[in-house]
Formats: C-alpha cells, sequence, structure tokens
C-alpha cells in the first residue's frame, strides 16, 4: 500500500512538473494576451488527456464523457423480463433493477 501510495505521489508530481515546464515554455515564447488561453486550452488538453491514460490504466475503456459505448440493461422486478425501456414491456411495470 505504501509503495503504491509513493508511486501515485511521484506520478503526480511528474505531471505538475510537465505542465509547468509546458506552461513556463509557453508564457516564454508567446506574449501575455495570447500565452493565457493557449496555456489554459494546454492545460485543459493535459488533464484530459492523464485522465483518459489512467481509465484506460484502470481497464475503463472508452472516453471521459461517452463511456466504453455498453448499454444498460434492465430487469422487471414484477416478472423478471430483460428490457431497456422505461417501463416494461411485458407487464408494464416501472420497477426495475440494473443488470449486466
Amino acid at each position: 500500500m505504501i509503495d503504491n501510495n509513493k508511486q501515485f505521489l511521484s506520478q503526480q508530481l511528474l505531471w505538475i512538473g510537465i505542465s509547468l515546464g509546458i506552461s513556463l515554455a509557453i508564457s516564454f515564447l508567446l506574449p501575455f494576451p495570447l500565452s493565457l488561453p493557449v496555456i489554459i486550452v494546454v492545460f485543459i488538453l493535459l488533464s484530459y488527456y492523464i485522465r483518459n491514460r489512467a481509465m484506460k490504466k484502470m481497464g475503463m475503456a472508452g472516453s471521459v464523457f461517452g463511456g466504453n459505448g455498453s448499454s444498460v440493461s434492465y430487469y422487471c422486478m414484477s416478472c423478471g423480463t430483460k428490457h431497456n425501456q422505461s417501463s416494461c414491456p411485458k407487464c408494464g411495470s416501472k420497477m426495475k433493477r440494473v443488470g449486466s
């Protein structure tokens, strides 16, 4: 557990250093009014990349916004019919539970 915490902390510090270095490089290369929006966009894109990388490492394939495309299946609590609708097509009940 301690090794995982140290690895997590070292990766976070690495990404903070990378983002700080990129921000400083942009601020030295571009004048102030232009550098600020560019730094913000680069920071957002870098955060998105880090999040996608972490999601893939945890086994959650797909995008942060869109998921992996798998649909949710519901099971009717009254009759047990598997469906993907708001109410059961067989008995009309709205009581349902989520299944895989």
